[in-house]
């Protein structure tokens, strides 16, 4: 996973690599999801960050080390940057290697797909859920709450669902298992597959 650095003091805004996901995600979301609340949490983290003695630390030193406002904004963006950069209107597939190693860990892709979404799915409240490796290398799938990380678990974080509502509630209303479903349809493979 790479280093988010500050500019200046200051963490900026990521650009969305792409317009639309039409087959999972509408633009309205995206417009939402990125424009507004990604953008709330980045003016936060900056506005937090000065006199807090974690100045010029990379975005995953801050989640690591901070509490309260600061780790929920600076968890939030950190989250946020990689849920949208792992998505592409024109995604590429999983390498052979890497379904390997998912058969390794869960015995099929569908199988890992399932219990993905089955933990998106029961996460009660908003958070995320997750796929990371451990130290070790070994494959988890984890449930983290609000702005949790699995950075702060020592984990290596490689694919994640938002599954707070205002990820999907314009276009899936109450249905969070059928966005759930949807985002394999634009997930990059080979992004996940570089976080490892």
């Amino acid at each position: 996973m790479k280093d988010i650095m500050p500019i200046g003091g200051q963490f900026a805004m990521m650009s969305l690599p792409y317009e639309a996901l039409d087959n999972a995600i509408s633009r309205e979301t995206l417009s939402f999801h990125h424009g507004k609340h990604l953008k709330a949490y980045v003016d936060n983290l900056n506005k937090a960050l000065p006199g807090s003695g974690l100045e010029g630390l990379s975005l995953q030193e801050v989640v690591r080390r901070s509490e309260g406002a600061i780790f929920n904004n600076a968890g939030q963006v950190l989250n946020h940057t990689m849920y949208f950069e792992q998505f592409s209107p024109a995604p590429k597939p999983m390498s052979d290697s890497f379904t390997a190693l998912i058969v390794k860990h869960f015995g099929s892709v569908e199988a890992f797909k399932k219990e993905f979404e089955q933990k998106g799915a029961t996460l009660f409240g908003s958070g995320w859920v997750w796929l990371s490796a451990d130290k070790e290398g070994k494959l988890v799938i984890t449930q983290q709450r609000n702005a949790e990380n699995p950075v702060t678990q020592g984990l290596t974080p490689l694919l994640t669902f938002d599954v707070w509502e205002h990820a999907y509630y314009l276009d899936y209303q109450n249905r969070r298992a059928d966005y759930l479903g949807a985002l394999w349809q634009v997930v990059d493979w080979p992004t996940v597959e570089s976080r490892l």
